[in-house]
């Protein structure tokens, strides 16, 4: 039943005259993985610093989204007011894969001796592949899902501003201002069918603070807001004890969507590990186990003490 509920769904939207790429993945552990939305966050941290991770869907549910994040960013030629990064993201669901490699610069003015304002560039490609022998077709002679949809590129333009401080941070961006379109141009001769994978402009507004509630428990309420034309206002709030320095708990709640547990541990000065479980608040958890997402921070630390004491951003 899950298999053939998901196949009809994507079988309507590739059958549609416009069909409508899926759009920017999203995570739940978007505290850690910010240089992926915002340039402007490359180099905040004063360290050689690296991000991976891992996220799946909907699991049990066939062709549920799956998605995956590389990022590094380090301050640049050995200033304090420049920063420079990589960033590689892939999404994948049913039978499309999106994945784009951009590299990332940011300029940092202080604007006092703990307020840092900086403006970022983004820049890259993206790469969009539909494999339709992913799908269960009726019939398999279809002309209009012979021919794959293959490393159709395009190119991606982004900015983002992020001001912080030793307790705050607040963040606008926009990743890809390129409202470009993918088609299949196997299927341009035909006028009844054709295949369009639009991307849309998605607004990214992150913002966080730190409270000291004792010597050995911190707490941090944070908030990201996605805007997309056409679809609903996406809105994540969570809320993050730092215990001892060492262990993160957490919860978090996506509007109309989800609820999620955060769990991280700082494995030493230069080594963090995070977890989050979502649980579907939707009709979707009738056919999914839930969402699961696992991230990893590596620094490189040529001084310690410049890394941000909260150990949050």
């Amino acid at each position: 039943m899950k298999h053939s509920y998901l196949t009809l769904i994507l079988l309507i939207l590739l059958g549609t005259v416009s069909v409508k790429a899926q759009q920017d993945p999203q995570y739940t552990q978007y505290m850690y993985n910010t240089q992926v939305v915002n340039p402007a966050y490359a180099g905040s941290r004063d360290v050689l610093s690296f991000g991976l991770l891992y996220r799946t869907q909907w699991v049990g549910l066939d062709g549920a989204p799956e998605s995956g994040t590389f990022s590094m960013n380090t301050p640049f030629g050995g200033l304090d007011n420049m920063g420079i990064g990589l960033s590689f993201v892939y999404d994948e669901i049913g039978p499309a894969r999106e994945s784009n490699i951009v590299v990332d610069y940011s300029y940092t003015i202080n604007t006092s001796d703990y307020n840092e304002l900086s403006f970022g560039l983004k820049a890259g490609l993206d790469i969009l592949d539909v494999d339709y022998t992913k799908l269960n077709i009726f019939d398999q002679g279809d002309p209009r899902f012979q021919n794959n949809v293959d490393n159709k590129l395009q190119p991606q333009i982004g900015a983002g501003v992020y001001y912080n401080t030793d307790r705050f941070y607040l963040g606008l961006s926009v990743p890809n201002f390129l409202t470009t379109k993918h088609y299949d141009e196997s299927n341009l001769s035909d006028p009844d069918f054709q295949t369009v994978a639009a991307e849309r402009l998605h607004y990214f507004l992150i913002a966080g603070y730190v409270f000291d509630l004792s010597d050995n428990v911190k707490f941090k309420p944070a908030t990201l807001v996605k805007a997309v034309s056409g679809s609903p206002l996406q809105m994540d709030v969570s809320a993050n004890f730092l215990l001892y320095e060492k262990l993160t708990l957490g919860a978090a709640y996506r509007w109309s969507a989800a609820m999620s547990a955060l769990v991280g541990f700082q494995v030493s000065d230069g080594i963090f590990i995070g977890f989050g479980y979502d649980y579907q608040t939707t009709d979707l958890e009738d056919y999914s186990d839930g969402s699961y997402e696992v991230f990893l921070r590596f620094d490189i630390l040529n001084n310690p003490q410049k890394v941000l004491t909260p150990r949050f951003f």
